[in-house]
């Protein structure tokens, strides 16, 4: 018999804390372009800056986590996103916004990696990923249900990413210290299926930053092009959002049962079909549906991504390495939104962002099926569970 999984419920709240500040883009840049006297491009370029900080981060710790050690990392990416973004929030000074706004970044990144870095070293990674998944999209969700009510201005979501960031600091006494062993350990193998990694590597950008260039211009387009009111909108993200929550559970119950590939593959393919619905929304039912089965998708796809880095290496250098390129896709999805909105239109926009995502879905698929056939191959009398916790193990 099988020992009992124990949750570990230190990461996904530092996953939920990192992964927090993208979820909330749209109510971010949108309340920055209303708030500030900024123009759309200008607030989608601060939300660009924040989440650039963040991929510089992964990419700098990927393989660092266990030489500074976990708990001491969590803690200073914790103390950066509560200054920064806090920071940000007590001050109408554009300057000192884009300065904490970066430095918030920066902290969301660092605590993303060190969550990254030790989920993949959990028997099961998807599901601990699940979880912190639903944890985001609840979160998210009622932050996107409050902000509304809570008076104009810039302030409010940003103030939620900080506030979320001290409440998670007292669960990093459960991670562990820096040891005189890890760095020894850091000085482990090279990283496995190097073709694998860096092909998956290269893929998510280009995923990512047409998942973010629609969700960063969302609110635009149901205020702009849908004549919606900003309660209406979100109401239709915290709906949306709660899809979001709905489709990590089925993940979570699906779990290996059909491989990587088709999960991946098919999945990105739907919302390709959900980015153009929702970019041409000109009234709340098409938004509404556009948005909803938008975040009913992502959020499954996006979980069986990180399992499949995860499992490529068990140390999680490729989770983290991973993770920092779909955060320069993420970076860089604002601006493009806004660029492509305001020089074609958001239906133009939406068409442009499912052609690319249906020409990055094959790289994705490969991977997920080459790494299927060499598992199956490696070990051909395991089941489909035994042979994923073998290679994430």
């Amino acid at each position: 018999m099988s020992a009992p999984r124990t949750t570990p419920w230190p990461l996904v709240a530092l996953f939920t804390a990192g992964y927090l500040a993208p979820y909330l883009l749209p109510t971010t840049v949108g309340r920055l372009d209303s708030g500030l006297p900024l123009t759309p491009t200008e607030a989608g370029a601060i939300g660009s800056a924040l989440l650039l900080s963040s991929a510089a981060a992964g990419f700098l710790l990927a393989s660092r986590v266990d030489r500074f050690g976990p708990r001491t990392l969590a803690r200073l990416g914790l103390l950066l996103a509560a200054l920064g973004y806090g920071g940000a929030a007590l001050t109408a000074h554009i300057p000192a916004v884009v300065a904490g706004a970066v430095v918030g970044g920066f902290g969301s990144g660092t605590v993303t990696a060190v969550a990254a870095t030790n989920i993949a070293a959990q028997r099961d990674p998807h599901r601990v990923t699940t979880l912190g998944l639903l944890g985001v999209s609840a979160l998210a969700g009622a932050v996107y249900l409050t902000v509304p009510h809570l008076g104009p201005g810039h302030a409010q979501p940003l103030a939620a990413i900080a506030l979320t960031a001290l409440a998670v600091w007292p669960l990093t006494a459960r991670l562990t210290p820096r040891t005189a062993g890890t760095v020894a350990v850091t000085a482990g193998p090279r990283l496995p299926h190097l073709r694998s990694g860096l092909l998956l590597a290269a893929a998510m950008p280009c995923w990512s930053a047409a998942q973010n260039s629609l969700w960063g211009v969302s609110g635009r387009i149901g205020l702009t092009q849908a004549h919606l009111g900003e309660v209406t909108v979100g109401a239709v993200f915290a709906v949306a959002l709660g899809a979001g929550l709905l489709g990590v559970v089925g993940a979570g119950v699906l779990g290996p049962r059909l491989g990587q590939a088709l999960p991946i593959g098919l999945g990105t393919v739907l919302i390709a079909g959900c980015i153009a619905v929702s970019a041409s929304a000109t009234d709340l039912t098409t938004f509404a549906a556009g948005e909803i089965a938008w975040n009913l998708l992502y959020p499954v796809v996006l979980s069986y991504v990180i399992g499949l880095a995860a499992a490529l290496d068990s140390r999680g250098r490729w989770a983290v390495l991973v993770g920092s390129a779909s955060s320069l896709g993420t970076a860089v999805g604002p601006m493009t939104g806004s660029l492509l909105a305001a020089r074609a239109g958001f239906p133009a926009m939406g068409t442009v962002l499912a052609v690319g995502l249906l020409a990055v879905a094959v790289p994705l698929t490969a991977v997920a099926l080459r790494r299927r056939t060499t598992t199956v191959a490696a070990h051909p009398a395991l089941s489909d569970e035994t042979v994923r916790l073998d290679v994430a193990a």
